[in-house]
């Protein structure tokens, strides 16, 4: 059994500012995306369209980070504690340093800010996805690793050798279920989408393979991860907000796969 080492939520204390792993966990998240495109430019130029170049990756990083935080924020508003903030929109904006983001919503909200890009760069949505979706589980790596420090979304108790106490919680081990997300979404997604990424593919593979790669993650880790208080299980005693809102992800997924095999014949 393995006990959380109870980080201090703030990483650097300046003044009367305090700055949180969590919100730094964005800033890495973010520059590491970045770094992975000037490699990627610099190192396979030939897997990568002609059209694309540093300063463009930049553009295009800035529409990212904005509608990841904002639809993030929302979505976490919409899908799960609609009423609550209806009640009292203020807190929207104020209860934000009190946690509440939601990765589906953030995918919306990239969505939307990729389609803004496309239409000001004149790239197709789909090209800039298959872009964007190599670099984008090293987001979702340092994401996870801020809930982790958090001590927030931990699992299920259990008796294996790695479960974890955290002091959030209670005294029971628990499945470190923000961990793997952290892997499988993270880690190994990356792995995968990069080893993939070094030779040209059809239009669509990329993003894909990215949507499904996450929604098979996400829906295997809810399995052994503690729903929301507020929501509990909404289907069968096993079906969470998290599985419902993973499907979509998987039918689009699955959807541009056979676009992309359609687009190589």
């Amino acid at each position: 059994m393995l006990i959380h080492p109870n980080f201090d939520p703030v990483a650097l204390q300046l003044g009367p500012l305090a700055i949180q792993w969590y919100g730094l966990m964005y800033v890495f998240g973010f520059a590491g995306v970045y770094l992975a495109w000037a490699y990627r430019l610099k190192n396979q130029p030939q897997a990568v369209s002609q059209k694309w170049n540093t300063d463009l990756a930049s553009d295009l990083l800035f529409y990212g980070a904005l509608g990841a935080v904002l639809g993030g924020r929302l979505g976490y508003v919409l899908f799960y504690k609609p009423m609550e903030y209806l009640a009292d929109p203020l807190t929207i904006v104020t209860g934000i340093r009190e946690g509440g983001m939601s990765f589906h919503g953030g995918l919306l909200g990239v969505i939307v800010a990729l389609w803004l890009f496309s239409r000001k760069s004149k790239i197709s949505l789909i090209e800039i996805g298959d872009f964007v979706a190599p670099v984008a589980p090293i987001g979702l790596f340092f994401g996870r690793i801020g809930n982790f420090i958090n001590q927030e979304l931990w699992g299920k108790p259990t008796d294996l050798p790695w479960g974890m106490v955290f002091t959030t919680a209670d005294k029971q081990a628990r499945h470190p279920s923000m961990l793997y997300e952290a892997l499988l979404e993270g880690l190994l997604l990356f792995v995968i989408l990069w080893l993939l990424s070094r030779t040209k593919k059809p239009l669509g593979l990329l993003s894909g393979l990215f949507l499904i790669g996450y929604a098979l993650s996400r829906m295997v880790v809810e399995m052994v991860r503690v729903p929301d208080d507020h929501l509990n299980y909404l289907l069968f005693d096993w079906v969470t907000m998290g599985h419902l809102l993973s499907l979509p992800m998987l039918i689009l997924g699955s959807f541009l796969i056979l676009y992309s095999r359609r687009s190589k014949s």
